[in-house]
């Protein structure tokens, strides 16, 4: 045993002492695996902090929340005919009435009008100040509850102010900077395009995906009523074929679950459609899970999809270290021939060439892990993109890169332990 450890150690240090002599040749050998590695781990960094900082920001729509829209991404994911989606109902203010009247398990139904799909955008105006172009949602006096908003200055509009279409304003944090930075705003009168509204409150920051500035705080809330007459939308008949941004969001009451409360609005909304038994519905129902289960999906695709890309300059390195192993053996034949002839086995050479091979692009992969690590975090610092950087990407890269080593440098050993001893010492 300890004559094997012996071999092996030496074995190990002529590889050692062949990779330190041939600086240039193992710097190129290496550059592919580190370009490959690097790419992986930057890659996987990256698409894990966006996809940990993306989760968090659905959670905190609030895991009981149920969302009723025409359609949404669930069924464009689900490879649903686009034109049918199209021709779907749009929902209405009376939807929003009857879920609350007839699903005993519903605590809180708001109405949205304006978010996702179809947005409105439009500037807001005060004295010598304007916006840019922000989306302005109308909706129902319960939208922070059931949103989970908070409201940092001032107050929401309430039920009557509804009703009576009154022309106030919630402004999120975009629009207060902008228009009132060293100035209290409550009661001031802004304008959304033409139309004069006073300012009652201010809302926190909504829930940004992936923790990034997507524009999640350029936003104005009025009350839907009033958003209608502005804008010239209605939300009081039902339309086909005509796509409105506008959804049903419905808090089930806290003895009630999620499964019985969904089941009641589902019935609720398929009897008004008219829907038989046969049908299959003609909205969509969506969940926190629905949403995480898509983003699952998604996720994963994206993440497998650059993984392939990154991998294919991984196999491009580990061409180059096929190549250059095999130049090594060619120049090296005579070195062989020695070692053969001093009694060097054929297991001893085939270690020592694989072993070059791995230590090479190990070499690669400890850097690429280090790069890769680099530019995650250089990304974060220049842009303040989410990255996450978790151990097994580490053991990833540098797996990959042993992976590589063995899989491309085999032949080359192979090739070199097979070599006659006579034939090699002749060799010029």
């Amino acid at each position: 045993m300890a004559i094997k450890s012996g071999l092996f150690v030496e074995t190990v240090t002529m590889a050692l002492d062949t990779v330190r002599t041939q600086k240039m040749r193992s710097a190129l050998t290496v550059l592919g695996v580190v370009i490959g590695i690097t790419s992986i781990v930057g890659m996987t960094s990256i698409i894990r902090g966006f996809d940990e900082s993306l989760r968090e920001s659905i959670l905190q729509l609030g895991a009981e929340t149920i969302f009723v829209t025409q359609f949404s991404g669930v069924s464009l994911a689900a490879n649903e005919d686009f034109s049918e989606l199209m021709r779907r109902p749009s929902l209405t203010v009376d939807d929003g009435a009857a879920i609350r009247a007839q699903s005993p398990s519903i605590a809180e139904v708001a109405l949205i009008l304006g978010q996702g799909g179809r947005s409105t955008q439009s500037r807001l105006f005060f004295e010598g100040r304007r916006t840019k172009n922000l989306s302005i949602f109308g909706t129902t006096d319960n939208y922070t509850d059931v949103m989970h908003l908070d409201v940092e200055m001032g107050r929401f509009f309430t039920a009557s102010e509804v009703s009576h279409r009154r022309r106030v304003v919630v402004l999120g944090p975009t629009p207060y900077q902008a228009l009132f930075p060293k100035i209290d705003p409550i009661g001031r009168t802004v304008r959304i395009g033409n139309v004069p509204y006073s300012v009652i409150g201010v809302l926190g920051s909504r829930p940004s995906p992936g923790g990034l500035n997507v524009g999640q705080d350029d936003f104005a809330v009025i009350p839907h009523s009033a958003y209608q007459k502005q804008f010239g939308i209605s939300v009081t008949r039902s339309w086909r074929g005509r796509l409105q941004s506008v959804m049903i969001a419905a808090v089930p009451r806290e003895n009630a679950s999620r499964e019985e409360a969904s089941l009641e609005v589902e019935n609720v909304m398929r009897i008004r459609h008219g829907l038989r038994l046969d049908e299959a519905n003609d909205f969509d129902l969506l969940t926190q899970d629905s949403v995480l289960r898509l983003w699952e999906r998604i996720s994963s695709a994206t993440f497998l999809a650059l993984v392939s890309i990154s991998s294919i300059a991984l196999m491009v390195g580990g061409i180059g270290v096929m190549a250059i192993m095999t130049i090594s053996v060619k120049e090296r034949t005579r070195e062989i021939g020695t070692r053969r002839a001093l009694g060097a086995r054929r297991r001893e050479i085939l270690q020592q060439f694989l072993l070059e091979a791995v230590f090479l692009t190990g070499i690669g992969g400890i850097l690429g892990v280090v790069l890769g690590s680099g530019v995650g975090v250089a990304v974060h610092l220049i842009t303040d993109f989410p990255i996450s950087l978790p151990w097994w990407s580490f053991a990833l890269g540098v797996g990959f890169s042993g992976t590589v080593g063995v899989a491309f440098g085999l032949f080359p050993a192979i090739r070199a332990s097979g070599l006659d001893p006579i034939e090699a010492l002749r060799y010029e």
